[in-house]
């Protein structure tokens, strides 16, 4: 392992290497940056993380991430509350915002129901969305989930926990390829996917 004249330097490049895609090159570089601004940039950026990770909330509805107990999203009166899209995590909220074509709430499942993984329904947040489909205002239950087996058997599951509300079930187009990850797909695309969504059979 590199060793650097500074232990100061040395514990920053390690903290920095924790995080996921971050090798110890970039960390060095990152730390090396922060080094070249000024106190007062590198205050704000300490700052900025420690009441991210002190103050961030999840909302109570959707389970999205928030600054207040209900997210903006949920709390917005102008959103269609009769339609849900489920989620697998936050950042498939942010992609599918990104394409301005939905206006509906969202359901963040916080993972996916995965028995090689050891996820199994319990550990992700299915119950909770089956209380807000039997709370009698959700018209339609969107998913939007990867085109994985994962992700495939999370739908199957969840639509067997929803069949007896009656609540109708849909399933985004296969716009979004087989084995693709939604944040990682293109606005233009998953917004198509979105708007030509098909019945969940």
């Amino acid at each position: 392992m590199q060793t650097f004249s500074s232990r100061l330097l040395q514990k920053a490049v390690d903290e920095f290497a924790t995080l996921p895609g971050i090798g110890r090159k970039t960390a060095l570089r990152l730390v090396l940056h922060l080094l070249k601004r000024s106190e007062e940039d590198v205050d704000g950026f300490t700052t900025a993380i420690g009441d991210l990770r002190h103050n961030v909330k999840y909302c109570s509805v959707c389970h999205n991430i928030s600054d207040t107990d209900v997210c903006e999203i949920c709390s917005d009166n102008r959103r269609n509350v009769g339609e849900v899209c489920v989620v697998e995590n936050v950042q498939d909220v942010f992609a599918v915002e990104n394409t301005q074509q939905f206006h509906g709430l969202y359901h963040v499942l916080g993972g996916l129901i995965s028995p090689i993984e050891g996820i199994g329904p319990a550990d992700i947040e299915i119950d909770s969305l089956v209380e807000r489909v039997e709370g009698g205002d959700v018209k339609e239950v969107i998913f939007a989930l990867a085109s994985t087996m994962e992700g495939d058997t999370t739908n199957y599951y969840i639509s067997r926990r929803l069949k007896h509300t009656g609540v109708k079930m849909s399933v985004i187009a296969r716009g979004i390829a087989i084995g693709d990850e939604l944040e990682y797909a293109d606005e233009v695309t998953l917004g198509r996917s979105i708007i030509n969504r098909t019945p969940m059979e």
